[in-house]
């Protein structure tokens, strides 16, 4: 079959529509009719350089859609069900999801070039195979994804809003509940509220911090963090520092989470300034190029002050459980999705989308696929 995809061809070129080929399903697949797709800043991270992956690549990595078919041996799904398009896949056998980690699953190590677990692809733009970024690409209208990329919801909840759950929300949530592992009575200071950071912002609230301050440039996301649970708002790291010892009596943030859109090493050793003893820095925010020295700290005032620091891949979140966890407060009205989306946007804006992403426009955008 046929479909429409925003596409990259190689490093440092423009985001661009391609019609492209798509096979069935095999086995222990799904073909996906792809409805939302969230547009999480990692996708643009991959038109500067795609590290051990390979272009053309269909990018998209948060998703929701229909499955309209499933191939052989597919146990998990059905036609017509309703999914969340994980940015990780979860097998339940390697060692890393047996043992409660399935963000680190085996699986994972065709992200980079969004092959299927047997090392082949579906989709073709004039014959040439290409994978989707995170073994989705749903920047595309329809995918062919394997079942183990896949988690089911409920058909009445809305596509629109699960396809945040895919990426951004959990990564947010999970880095303050689970990476961070705020208690009641702290102060966090988020760095970067944007579409994940303004849900980290949203996980210390609901683990019970006393004090979250959001830390960002742009005015719109510093509002819009004080509607969602943030207390206290500051444009520079400098002003968020001073605010998380005034508020901490002296002692400093007792969980810093980085979520800016680009990780520099400037900007990890402002947010370690933030810290205060026997505190947490949880790393969430990635570079462009993955070879970046972005972290780089005096060990003394680790040692001494006793601090972790600490990478969040996915928040420390698995999908499986996590996400219809999420869902479930999303219902209950406990984790606000609706407001989060700032525009949408179709299929051709990809390349507008970002650059609003980047300038600071957009909290979240998605991509609404229009189907004939």
């Amino acid at each position: 079959m046929k479909v429409k995809a925003a596409i990259l061809t190689g490093a440092g070129e423009d985001w661009q529509t391609a019609t492209l080929e798509l096979d069935p399903p095999k086995a222990g697949e799904v073909l996906v009719r792809v409805e939302y797709a969230g547009l999480c800043r990692s996708d643009e991270h991959r038109r500067h350089g795609n590290p051990e992956g390979r272009y053309p690549l269909v990018g998209g990595h948060e998703g929701s859609g229909i499955v309209e078919a499933v191939g052989e041996g597919v146990t998990r799904l059905q036609p017509g069900d309703h999914v969340i398009l994980s940015v990780l896949p979860q097998c339940g056998m390697c060692q890393f999801c047996t043992t409660g980690r399935s963000r680190m699953c085996d699986l994972a190590a065709h992200v980079p070039t969004g092959a299927m677990p047997d090392g082949t692809f579906r989709a073709r733009l004039d014959g040439e195979y290409l994978g989707g970024f995170c073994m989705l690409g749903t920047f595309a209208d329809h995918v062919v994804v394997t079942q183990a990329s896949c988690v089911k919801i409920e058909p009445w909840f809305p596509l629109d809003v699960a396809a945040l759950l895919s990426c951004g929300v959990p990564t947010g949530w999970g880095s303050a509940v689970y990476v961070g592992e705020v208690q009641p009575g702290e102060t966090v200071v988020v760095v970067g509220v944007g579409g994940v950071g303004i849900n980290a912002v949203q996980g210390a609230r609901s683990a019970g911090a006393s004090h979250i301050i959001a830390v960002d440039p742009v005015a719109m996301k510093r509002d819009f963090a004080m509607e969602l649970g943030a207390t206290h708002v500051a444009a520079t790291a400098e002003e968020g520092a001073e605010l998380a010892r005034r508020l901490s009596r002296g002692t400093g943030a007792d969980v810093v989470i980085v979520t800016v859109g680009v990780l520099t090493s400037e900007i990890t050793s402002s947010a370690l300034e933030m810290v205060g003893k026997g505190g947490r820095l949880v790393l969430t925010a990635t570079a462009d190029d993955s070879a970046d020295i972005n972290v780089q700290v005096p060990g003394n005032r680790v040692t001494f002050y006793n601090i972790s620091v600490r990478g969040a891949l996915l928040g420390g979140c698995n999908s499986q459980y996590d996400v219809p966890r999420l869902a479930r407060l999303y219902d209950e009205g406990l984790l606000k999705l609706d407001e989060l989306i700032t525009k949408r946007y179709s299929v051709d804006q990809v390349g507008l989308a970002y650059r609003d992403v980047v300038d600071g426009r957009v909290v979240r955008g998605v991509i609404e696929h229009v189907h004939g």
